[in-house]
């Protein structure tokens, strides 16, 4: 296929399971490439914990308002004390996570990020990093609600992340100040 000058690098990123290319006469086969868009971010969604024990329709809910984005190494994903209006679920690679006390060690496939703000409206807590080359699946904040509202058991699953992740966080400011206490 031959390019017009500055089109070959755009056309070697195009990936049709994440933006299908078509025309008006191509109905039947853009419902074709939306239902595999669709299935692949289902496959996703299935190697994520958190989803686990979705359903089939709850996994293609979600699936529906989430898109796949693909990310390099370097790429700065959140940022501390900026607003935040995405959620991401991280399906291959690693990012590493710096909060107020330092490091949080690295996220790996299946870990998710970026909640906090879309639940309490407050500023990005932490600044997320790519530290390889990643594939995420991420929910905007107008889709977010909805994903909250249609299920449920996710609502719950997130809520024990969070708790988690925050007696973590007390653990480590305890052990920092202890420290700090020492003769």
């Amino acid at each position: 296929m031959v390019c017009p000058d500055g089109w070959g690098d755009v056309l070697r990123l195009y990936r049709a399971d994440i933006l299908p290319v078509h025309g008006p006469k191509d109905a039947e086969t853009r419902d074709v490439l939306e239902l595999r868009s669709v299935d692949a971010r289902i496959g996703h969604l299935r190697r994520v914990p958190l989803f686990v024990d979705c359903t089939d329709e709850e996994l293609r809910r979600i699936a529906a308002i989430a898109r796949i984005v693909e990310t390099p190494t370097g790429t700065l994903l959140t940022e501390m004390g900026t607003p935040g209006d995405s959620f991401f679920f991280l399906i291959d690679g690693r990012v590493s996570v710096q909060t107020p006390l330092g490091g949080a060690g690295p996220l790996h496939p299946g870990d998710f990020f970026g909640e906090m703000s879309l639940l309490d409206g407050e500023p990005r807590s932490a600044t997320v990093t790519a530290m390889t080359d990643l594939r995420l699946l991420v929910v905007d904040r107008l889709h977010f609600w909805q994903l909250l509202n249609e299920t449920p058991d996710l609502v719950r699953r997130i809520l024990v992340t969070l708790s988690r992740r925050v007696r973590r966080l007390e653990q480590t400011a305890n052990a920092m100040l202890q420290r700090m206490n020492q003769p």
